[in-house]
């Protein structure tokens, strides 16, 4: 088939007088002064032109390049019940009057239209599509659209398990749920809301439902959840699920940076590493997703690679916005508002010049991606090891995804498991937080006044001369090359005081904001890892473990806060372990100065420091 032709001649079509039928097959309006033609010779006409052009479905819905789109996405609601670092501010975004989004009659016009047309799925999105009150007919009426084959929905997950069996008897054929930590509070922090619980009884519940695969979509960002790769991945091992990794993409709101985004390929290279027998799946026409597969396995994992090889050239997908506009694009900015039109009484023929013209200006591809990605500099797949960004200490010392394994098969999602409850600490009288999850290991932190464990060795020698000043007086980074190779472990403590109104608002969890002391353990975390980087003269070092603790202390209504820092190298750890006891106070601060500024950082100090030529440190 000769799909070119057919565009450009429908790009005639919609410049001049000449209107078409959905098949492209133009026909001609009669202008006066011309001779006229029969309806015999015009009928003629058309099925020649048919039977030269054969096309699958309408021309209106082909671009220039030949694609054609038989997907398309429809926007509910711009509304969400999360917060997603990746998607939205914290604040949330200006929403759309009601009067101006789109009602469930005019959705489902515009449905029928597309699919009268050629399309042949729909995929319902938002904001949070669950959200919408009558999602549920939505789904049902759409169901009854012929020649529809695939209605699917992509949803954050929160409301799932409660919705779904209407959904499934409704006629919802795909799911699509978003998940990008399997840690309970990473979960938190990364979404700025509760409910980790929630998406993962979704989940079970898609699977018990009988929905196969049940799609997981994963965006990966460095220092965030790229450490989780295995763990997702050993998921698919006993359920039927295709994980997603998405690389990171630029959204307004989402201050998107070069640096967090981790490419396919590296990622790719990860999992080879634990399973150098995965296997790639045959793509599907049109398909965004590169499929895997581990032999043995269950289910399966894709890599969507909108960053760093585009799918640009089979892209068959269309876009309507919560308030009626048609974009042919994710990444571009063009739009078209058939709202509008169909509010001003536009017929079935006008609306597809419409939609037919804006698919004809479509770009070969997302050129707005591809000048930020020329601005950035090239991605380094050999970063993992000493990512400053990486968060590390906050992963099970054991096998987690055994441990996610044991809580699917027992059925899990009816009780909170141990796991998340030392997270969360929902059952707690007394709120406390910890980034170290060993199992043997006491869940209830150290308090800020504690005693560290460990007896002293003697007194620290001291220097008569500043170590980072040279001989003229010049600051310079102290020469360890060689020093040998320690085990050095540091401890350090802060203490924020609140007053009562913060202090309260912090036990019950009640803050705006979101869990303070899982926040501020997630900071301390990061703040020791990227420490070289904030302290000019200090060395970096690849820590082995980091522990942030942070516990409430109701007789002075204060936080403390207890950090240990583990490494093995030619340079001590007091500076990491300092700078993340400061973070950690500095972010309990920021969870909290909109309650009260009469809020007092202190005791930020050194309890113990081991290994070195110099001796070892107890604070008495």
């Amino acid at each position: 088939m000769a799909v070119r032709p057919v565009s450009r001649m429908l790009q005639r079509v919609l410049r001049s007088s000449v209107r078409s039928c959905s098949s492209g097959a133009p026909v001609t309006q009669h202008h006066p002064g011309e001779p006229s033609q029969t309806a015999a010779e015009e009928l003629s006409r058309r099925r020649q032109f048919l039977r030269e052009h054969t096309a699958p479905f309408s021309a209106f819905l082909t671009d220039s390049f030949g694609r054609q789109h038989s997907y398309l996405r429809i926007s509910l609601t711009e509304k969400c019940n999360l917060r997603c670092q990746y998607c939205m501010p914290e604040e949330g975004i200006p929403l759309t009057p009601k009067a101006d989004l789109l009602t469930t009659e005019e959705i489902l016009t515009l449905a029928r239209l597309f699919v009268k047309e050629g399309i042949d799925k729909i995929r319902l999105t938002g904001g949070e599509p669950l959200i919408r009150p009558d999602v549920v007919d939505i789904v049902a009426q759409l169901h009854q659209l012929e020649g529809l084959r695939t209605i699917g929905i992509t949803t954050n997950g929160i409301n799932l398990a409660r919705l779904l069996p209407q959904l499934q008897k409704a006629g919802l054929s795909a799911i699509n749920i978003s998940l990008d930590t399997l840690v309970p509070a990473k979960f938190e922090f990364i979404v700025r809301r509760k409910g980790f619980q929630k998406v993962m009884a979704g989940i079970h519940k898609a699977i018990e439902l009988g929905y196969s695969p049940v799609k997981v979509n994963c965006v990966v960002m460095r220092g965030l959840n790229e450490d989780e790769l295995l763990d997702f991945v050993a998921l698919t091992e006993g359920l039927p699920l295709d994980v997603r990794f998405i690389e990171y993409m630029p959204f307004d709101g989402n201050r998107w940076n070069f640096k967090k985004m981790v490419s396919y390929k590296e990622m790719l290279n990860t999992l080879q590493q634990q399973w150098p027998e995965l296997e790639k799946l045959p793509e599907e026409e049109s398909s965004t997703a590169k499929a895997f597969k581990i032999p043995g396995f269950r289910g399966q994992l894709s890599f969507i690679t909108s960053m760093s090889e585009h799918f640009c050239g089979t892209c068959n997908r269309l876009r309507i916005t919560a308030d009626g506009n048609l974009k042919v694009c994710l990444f571009g900015n063009s739009e078209v508002s058939l709202r509008d039109h169909l509010r001003a009484g536009a017929s079935e023929e006008e609306l597809l010049r419409i939609i037919g013209a804006a698919v004809g200006r479509k770009k070969q591809q997302h050129a707005e991606l591809l000048l930020m990605l020329q601005d950035s500099p090239p991605a380094i797949p050999s970063i993992s090891s000493q990512d400053p960004f990486r968060v590390q200490g906050i992963r099970h010392r054991g096998s987690f995804s055994n441990q996610m394994m044991i809580l699917w098969k027992g059925g899990w999602v009816s009780q909170t498991p141990l796991l998340a409850q030392r997270w969360l600490g929902s059952s707690c009288p007394q709120r406390h937080c910890s980034s170290h999850l060993n199992s043997d290991a006491n869940p209830k932190c150290l308090s800020a006044v504690s005693r560290a464990p460990g007896s002293p060795s003697g007194p620290l020698p001291t220097s008569d001369q500043l170590t980072h000043v040279d001989t003229t007086g010049r600051a310079a980074m102290v020469d360890v090359g060689g020093k040998p190779d320690t085990e050095r472990v540091a401890v350090a403590s802060a203490m924020v005081l609140l007053g009562p109104v913060a202090f309260k608002l912090i036990q019950e969890n009640q803050l705006k904001k979101g869990d303070a002391l899982v926040v501020a353990q997630l900071a301390g975390v990061q703040a020791a890892k990227l420490t070289s980087q904030l302290i000019p003269l200090c060395h970096h070092v690849a820590l082995s473990h980091v522990q942030v603790g942070l516990e409430l202390d109701g007789t002075c209504h204060a936080v403390g806060i207890r950090v240990s820092c583990r490494a093995r190298g030619p340079t001590g750890v007091e500076m990491e372990a300092l700078t993340a006891a400061a973070v950690a106070a500095l972010t309990v601060y920021d969870m909290c100065k909109a309650v009260s500024r009469d809020i007092v950082l202190g005791e930020i100090k050194l309890l113990s420091k081991t290994g070195g030529q110099r001796g070892d440190f107890q604070r008495t």
